[in-house]
């Protein structure tokens, strides 16, 4: 098939990160040329459905509730199905997810899950080094090269069987500044795809190993025509077969619940499942019901995925894509291993095992852990119970859902442990990203982007609720809020933690944040402009 475009083309790129040695292997002029296709192509619908996104979040804020559409009815009545699923991702009971820094590369392919999901988005903080050597480390870990020696001088390499490799590229709302074409800064997500897809595609096709995505983020099915539409020109332009790029798309907006057919089928060339991103989803849920009284959370610990509306969330999600032939993933279980004591270590995971167990007996056909030591615990569970390939025969049909069940309010307390705990991990992730760490153990747990959103969108509810207070009658207000947050930097910046030397512009930021009359659309935009 005859490529669509001219790679050799000069095209009206400037990129202005600081380049390093190696990095001008992955911004060749065709990569970069192919890079400015994409951005002429599609940027302007891009931004065009990120208006549709203010458009409707207005609408939330004027008190009306994210709903099921009328106008796609049809599709959610109608029978249809994804195309048949490949090979090397029919089974997937198990996946881990991590940053895309060298080492962990090599460990998560190694770690015996069937899939490493490597993330430029929440895991990642986005500086230009981060990005370019993770695409670095990517092209070498796709082309079986891929090599690390510690500073404590232990060598690490790829195993003869590696996991199958996805790719979770940057949202639609996340820029990339140090890349214009013809003067506009490009989308993160055409950047993480553009240059991935244009250095090992075909590499991947050519061993029926996709190239394969995670779409983060998306909100309505306009959004997943948008990507179907920029792969569909991407097989095209790179003369890879029809179909060979595939995707998985996370359900973690509150609108994109209501919209899993329609997501399903504007993608249904390419879809293969859909996974329940828990930790977002709790954020979209506080952050598209802001301005709603009546659905304030309690503190993070207590919103688990037995209450009602995530339980909803999630077996609806499993009898659609059962229902459409598409895969329905579990969510992440975010514990790491403690080390010096054995009886909490073993509490940990023994969570971790009800979580599996939970996510197995469902219907899930697979689940998420963000540690190689969690692989074998969550592969035990679902070895156990799903002793076939996948769950695509648990129809679920005894599963219906309404609009009020995927949007009821969550009982529970806010106590002083919880919403000190917010100001800290709010806190320390946010120093540690403005640190260039997008992944940060904090408590035997391993945050990212997603549990940092929970934290500080909760303080913001909280507090601009106006009258909460805690079981002892206290109130939880700004003055408390301002004694928290500066005991906490007081506290962290003689601490040692990642990111110590950041404590200072992540305070302030996160009091901007907070005291804001408006909470932010995401952390991490606002953030963005201080990373290097």
């Amino acid at each position: 098939m005859a490529a669509v475009m001219d790679l050799s083309a000069p095209a009206a790129v400037e990129a202005t990160g600081r380049m390093k040695p190696g990095y001008e292997a992955i911004l060749t002029p065709p990569a970069l040329a192919f890079l400015a296709d994409l951005h002429r192509r599609f940027d302007a619908r891009r931004r065009v459905l990120l208006a549709a996104r203010a458009e409707r979040q207005a609408r939330y804020d004027a008190g009306a509730l994210p709903d099921f559409r009328a106008d796609t009815r049809d599709i959610r009545a109608a029978e249809w199905a994804v195309a048949p699923i490949p090979a090397a991702l029919r089974d997937r009971r198990v996946e881990i997810t991590g940053p895309v820094d060298r080492k962990m590369v090599i460990n998560a392919l190694n770690s015996g899950a069937q899939v490493f999901m490597a993330d430029f988005e929440d895991a990642t903080a986005p500086t230009w080094d981060n990005l370019v050597a993770g695409q670095l480390n990517l092209r070498d870990a796709v082309a079986g090269t891929i090599e690390f020696r510690s500073p404590e001088g232990k060598a690490y390499r790829l195993n003869p069987a590696p996991a199958v490799l996805m790719v979770r590229p940057r949202g639609w709302h996340l820029p990339e500044r140090h890349v214009r074409v013809d003067g506009e800064e490009v989308a993160g997500a055409l950047f993480d795809f553009a240059l991935f897809t244009f250095h090992n595609a075909r590499a991947l096709a050519a061993r029926d190993r996709g190239p394969y995505f995670y779409l983060p983020k998306l909100q309505a099915m306009e959004e997943a025509a948008l990507w179907d539409a920029v792969m569909e020109h991407a097989e095209r332009a790179l003369d890879l077969p029809a179909g060979a790029i595939k995707a998985t798309v996370l359900i973690e907006t509150l609108p994109a619940v209501f919209e899993m057919d329609e997501i399903l089928y504007a993608l249904r060339r390419r879809a293969v499942g859909l996974n329940c991103g828990r930790w977002d989803y709790i954020f979209s849920y506080l952050k598209t019901l802001r301005s709603h009284r009546d659905r304030v959370l309690p503190e993070r610990g207590q919103v688990t995925m037995t209450v009602p509306f995530l339980k909803a969330y999630s077996e609806w999600l499993i009898r659609t894509c059962h229902r459409r032939g598409a895969f329905a993933m579990g969510g992440m279980a975010a514990q790491i291993p403690i080390s010096g004591d054995a009886a909490a270590n073993e509490a940990a995971l023994a969570k971790v095992r009800a979580d599996k167990l939970r996510e197995v007996r469902a219907g899930h056909d697979g689940t998420w852990v963000a540690h190689p030591a969690l692989v074998p615990v969550a592969r035990e569970v679902f070895d156990a119970h799903m002793p076939t390939p996948n769950q695509l025969h648990v129809e679920r049909e005894d599963v219906h859902v309404t609009r009020d069940a995927l949007l009821a309010p969550c009982a529970g307390t806010i106590t002083r442990r919880g919403f000190e705990n917010d100001v800290e991990v709010a806190l320390r992730y946010l120093a540690a990203w403005l640190d260039g760490q997008g992944c940060v153990p904090i408590h035997h747990l391993m945050e990212d982007a997603a549990t940092a959103e929970i934290a500080r969108a909760q303080l913001w509810q909280w507090l601009h609720r106006g009258d909460l207070a805690f079981a002892d009658g206290a109130p939880i207000d700004f003055a408390l809020f301002d004694r928290t947050l500066a005991a906490q930097a007081h506290r962290l910046r003689a601490a040692g933690i990642p990111g110590a030397a950041r404590v200072d512009a992540a305070a302030a930021l996160l009091a901007e944040l907070t005291h804001a009359p408006r909470l932010a659309e995401f952390l991490t935009l606002p953030a963005y402009a201080q990373l290097d």
